[in-house]
């Protein structure tokens, strides 16, 4: 035998669970919060030619980037040589250039957000 204040319990439960989910949806507008986009980062290409590095960057993101270039010299006695950080702007370009004196084992780009 089911009793009818059961039924009517049951009933109200239902009711108050799928309104409280209805009021979250509608916080949020109906649709469920964006995940942030991911950090896009200058597009830098790097040569290096004898003692000289040079960097060309471009920017495609909207937001700035700070860029660097790093310059590791052959010789042990030839010092490493670091750019200043650049800011790269939305849409910008920006050459980076180092040198050493005799020759360049290793040019890199590091970047920051701007």
């Amino acid at each position: 035998m089911r009793f009818p204040i059961c039924g009517a319990a049951a009933l109200l439960l239902a009711t108050a669970a799928l309104s409280g989910a209805q009021a979250t949806a509608a916080g949020h507008g109906g649709h469920a919060p964006r995940a942030p986009e991911p950090r896009r980062e200058a597009e830098c290409h790097t040569r290096v030619l004898g003692s000289h590095a040079r960097s060309d960057c471009f920017n495609g993101d909207s937001r700035p980037d700070r860029v660097q270039l790093h310059v590791m010299c052959a010789r042990w006695w030839d010092p490493a040589m670091d750019t200043a950080p650049v800011t790269v702007g939305p849409a910008g370009h920006v050459t980076l250039t180092q040198r050493c004196w005799l020759e360049v084992r290793k040019a890199w780009v590091t970047h920051t957000p701007g």
